[in-house]
């Protein structure tokens, strides 16, 4: 195979990939939050109680991160997703057969240190194998199967555990995972995908002016856009059960149908934000995307019914929208050998903090100011992100960036 046609082989295969990978991360580490409303009923436990068995898996998608970006950057980064795919699927098929809620939070566990490795290996290994100006639209790509990820995970869980039972909603799931991972080894022996890069630069020049203060503001905002996102994912279903349970006739599937219309709908914004990223300046994507959250976080803390799952709509949508820009603004000021590194310790902070948001909405709903006091709370945090994205060093930087020094500047 000649070199232009074995790239183009490689480029269609990571795009491939890397969307499947982005679909299974989103829904391997959001179906147990539908799942979970047929694990109450089975096992007639507390929701309180078994939400927070997913807290020590969702913090080890954050703390395994970085790891996992390390030996990306010094193994392979399709050997990492390889081991990602299979052992998504080994651990959903764990929690299918667990008999105890400590079984259970063992199989979750696993799951989440399996799901650590996606983004800072899938991510950059997308950007590496994507030409420059295309970057921003496979962004918005990749993204919306990580939107269509989430909504799978409700609909698929809610239809299974509502015509099933939770178990077959974790076994199903798991068997696919395997598969896809035992195809993604062939392409890899086969050579149709590999870990050779593209056009990002292998300079170490991040950028000009205080590359660390720019690199400090955009990780606290990454930070908090994580912390919405996350809360925002574990207490939709609950929020829906609680203030539009009467437009769901059929119970937990019509719940997860409607958590999944959102995230399918919130997908699609990213492709439009990805071309976004290859045309606007960056820092006004993302400014603008926080400036427009903080509204709808509000009206989220004192809606219902449908005014709710519009209001859920845009919110979730402009909270994913604008992360094709976040990524690039990362991307372009990292050198190419440090991505993984780089990419690792933001998913270490912003999913590093789903913790936080389990046992957020586990005491909130345990009665201390139930989902209202959440989305204020996270309202405030909104404002606080507009606050960091404006002190970003002003620039024109777009996704066609292709070196590092082509950066954000006063």
């Amino acid at each position: 195979m000649n070199r232009p046609a074995a790239r183009r082989t490689n480029y269609a295969g990571a795009v491939a990939f890397a969307s499947i990978g982005h679909t299974s991360i989103h829904m391997f580490t959001a179906f147990y939050f539908v799942i979970v409303l047929g694990v109450e009923t089975d096992w007639q436990l507390p929701y309180p109680d078994l939400i927070e068995l997913w807290t020590l898996g969702a913090l080890l998608v954050g703390l395994a991160a970085l790891p996992a970006g390390w030996l990306a950057d010094r193994w392979s980064a399709t050997g990492m997703l390889v081991v990602f795919f299979v052992g998504l699927g080994i651990s959903s098929v764990m929690a299918a057969l667990a008999r105890s809620s400590g079984e259970l939070m063992m199989a979750l566990s696993c799951l989440g240190l399996f799901a650590a490795i996606y983004h800072p290996v899938g991510i950059p290994w997308l950007v590496r194998n994507t030409p420059p100006a295309s970057r921003g639209k496979a962004l918005g790509l990749n993204g919306a199967f990580g939107g269509l990820g989430a909504a799978l995970a409700a609909v698929i869980a809610g239809l299974l555990v509502e015509y099933y039972d939770w178990r077959t909603a974790f076994m199903v799931p798991g068997i696919i995972a395997i598969g896809i991972g035992l195809v993604l080894a062939g392409c890899v022996f086969k050579g149709w995908v590999g870990d050779q890069p593209g056009a990002m630069p292998t300079d170490d020049t991040a950028t000009s002016g205080n590359p660390l203060q720019l690199f400090a503001l955009l990780l606290a905002a990454m930070v908090i856009g994580g912390l919405i996102y996350h809360t925002t994912q574990i207490g939709l279903p609950r929020l829906f059960l609680e203030r539009a349970s009467g437009l769901f006739s059929s119970g937990i599937a019509g719940i997860g149908i409607a958590v999944g219309v959102v995230y399918t709908l919130a997908g699609i914004t990213q492709v439009a934000g990805g071309h976004l990223a290859d045309k606007l300046p960056l820092k006004s994507i993302y400014l603008g995307g926080y400036l427009l959250q903080v509204p709808l976080l509000i009206l989220a803390a004192v809606a219902g019914g449908i005014p709710l799952l519009l209001v859920a709509v845009l919110m979730v949508a402009i909270n994913t929208g604008i992360l094709p820009a976040e990524n690039l603004l990362l991307a372009v000021n990292t050198p190419t050998r440090r991505h993984g590194m780089a990419f690792g310790l933001k998913f270490v902070l912003t999913f590093g903090l789903g913790p936080v948001a389990v046992q957020f909405i586990a005491r909130a709903t345990d009665g201390s100011g139930g989902l209202a006091m959440v989305f204020g709370v996270l309202a405030a945090c909104g404002l606080l992100g507009v606050g960091l994205v404006y002190w970003l060093p002003t620039g024109s930087t777009t996704g066609r960036a292709t070196s590092p020094s082509k950066t954000l500047r006063h």
